[in-house]
């Protein structure tokens, strides 16, 4: 039998058509802002995409044209009038890194290779970014979920102690553990709750105030009750940039209630973190330097390519000892292609890891820390600029502050029609905002966290807005 790669033939074809492919990745990205912001999948391509498994291959020049047909139909977080939920708008530089990355086929997970020192080098910047000590650790992972997952790991062991590793947490003797968040926290701190064994029952939601931060003498009132029901409080989760409303918790305040209970202090900044960098958002977000841990997204707010996220840890030797498991085909030296101790693996639970940070420090080398403030900066800029235009409007209502890039807002009628609102706009691909509940009423949600938004795509928009709600009031009157 003939020992058959599954390299090219014929290179020379193969890259012809890798630079066909590149071409029109770069033509979709130099024409993002204009056209439609989502497109449908057509259903012949729906259906072309059901096919059954193949025996036979088609060939690069078939594959680079499926892969090229696809580029018109992206969920549209690259056009400037994608609104909805928190999705980074991507660049041009995560374009060439994931072709480098793709070259090298790097596994992460350990040993000494070229990649796993650029990822050192990022890690080694966002400590910098947070004030965070030298001793901290750091690990890229897909998202803020599974940074979450991590840090309250870290946390669940903290309290317990390293051997609940082992006997796990049927066998805990020091009370049910039990953790807070406000009630505008991510769903993903929920998950990790059960995830982790704890029970999403474990996790306190606490009210916020009439501008949808944390309650802090709620919180202290639900710490005093569990302790005196015999729980055991290890975790309070702020939130650097709810979801819903763009809302910053009092991260000091908070800071000082976990030193003074005896709690870790975790931040769930997934977007709202990296405002670090801008000199608006800096100021909101004293405190967070003093977390205990950190989770963010490099894919949100400072629109690396998706996916890359983060989880920063204080206290990297509980870190390393909360995953750390080094068998024997595993075993670490000092020298040769096993050495470049620690690995990655000890921090986190997976071995099989990417190299996404070269995406990571692609954005970082090329752009610096100015230039992507200064964008964080303009979001929050737009966002006040589109609060004004509602407010000044006597057919919408602003339905909460802007206090970072989210503007909440409806057409004044009922939750139906603010919802075909959404909906229509997002059909007619002139924008993209969401649709989000807020003190029981459907919102018009309005999220920029995108760098190539421009102040009149918020002028179309609130023209969108009352132009369709004027046309589908009669429909919903009722």
């Amino acid at each position: 039998m003939v020992n058959k790669t599954l390299d090219p033939d014929d290179w020379e074809e193969y890259r012809a058509q890798a630079h066909k492919m590149l071409d029109a990745a770069i033509d979709k990205m130099q024409g993002v802002n204009s056209g439609r912001v989502w497109t449908p999948l057509r259903d012949e391509m729906k259906y072309s995409f059901q096919e059954p498994l193949p025996m036979d291959g088609v060939g690069v020049e078939a594959v680079r044209q499926r892969a090229q047909d696809l580029l018109a139909y992206g969920v549209g977080n690259t056009h400037p009038r994608f609104f909805g939920w928190v999705h980074g708008a991507g660049s041009s530089s995560g374009l060439i890194a994931d072709i480098a990355a793709a070259a090298m086929n790097a596994n992460l997970g350990g040993r000494d290779h070229g990649a796993m020192y650029v990822e050192k080098q990022v890690v080694a910047w966002v400590k910098e970014m947070f004030s965070f000590p030298d001793e901290a650790s750091g690990l890229v992972v897909s998202g803020t979920s599974m940074a979450t997952i991590i840090a309250l790991k870290v946390a669940r062991e903290k309290a317990l102690g390293l051997e609940n590793r082992k006997s796990g947490n049927a066998a805990n003797e020091a009370g049910a553990l039990v953790g807070y968040c406000s009630n505008q926290a991510h769903a993903c701190v929920a998950r990790a709750f059960d995830i982790l064994g704890l029970g999403s029952d474990a996790l306190v939601q606490i009210p916020t105030n009439d501008v949808f931060e944390m309650d802090l003498v709620a919180l202290q009132t639900a710490i005093d009750k569990d302790r005196a029901a015999g729980k055991k409080p290890f975790c309070v989760i702020g939130t650097a940039g709810s979801v819903n409303v763009g809302a910053i918790d009092d991260l000091s305040a908070l800071a000082d209630l976990a030193r003074a209970e005896n709690m870790w202090f975790h931040v769930d900044g997934a977007f709202g973190a990296a405002g670090v960098l801008s000199d608006h958002v800096r100021p909101r977000l004293g405190g967070l330097e003093r977390a205990d841990s950190i989770a963010f997204d490099f894919h949100k707010w400072l629109h690396v390519n998706y996916d890359a996220g983060f989880v920063l840890v204080r206290d990297g030797e509980a870190h390393r000892a909360t995953f750390s498991n080094r068998p024997a085909y595993l075993k670490g030296a000092e020298r040769g292609l096993a050495a470049g101790n620690p690995w990655p693996v000890e921090y986190g639970p997976e071995l099989s890891r990417g190299f996404r940070a070269l995406k990571i420090w692609a954005q970082i080398s090329e752009h610096g820390t100015g230039k992507l403030g200064a964008a964080i900066t303009r979001n929050c800029a737009q966002a006040a600029y589109l609060a004004g235009l509602v407010e000044a409007h006597s057919k919408l209502q602003l339905l909460a502050p802007a206090v970072t890039s989210v503007v909440c807002f409806r057409y004044i009628g009922g939750d139906d029609l603010n919802e075909e609102i959404v909906i229509r706009l997002q059909e007619s691909g002139i924008a993209a905002p969401s649709i989000t509940t807020l003190n029981g009423r459907s919102a018009i949600r309005v999220n920029i966290t995108n760098h190539r938004t421009r102040f009149r795509d918020l002028d179309l928009l609130v023209d969108e807005v009352v132009r369709a709600g004027a046309e589908f009031k009669s429909k919903f009157a009722g």
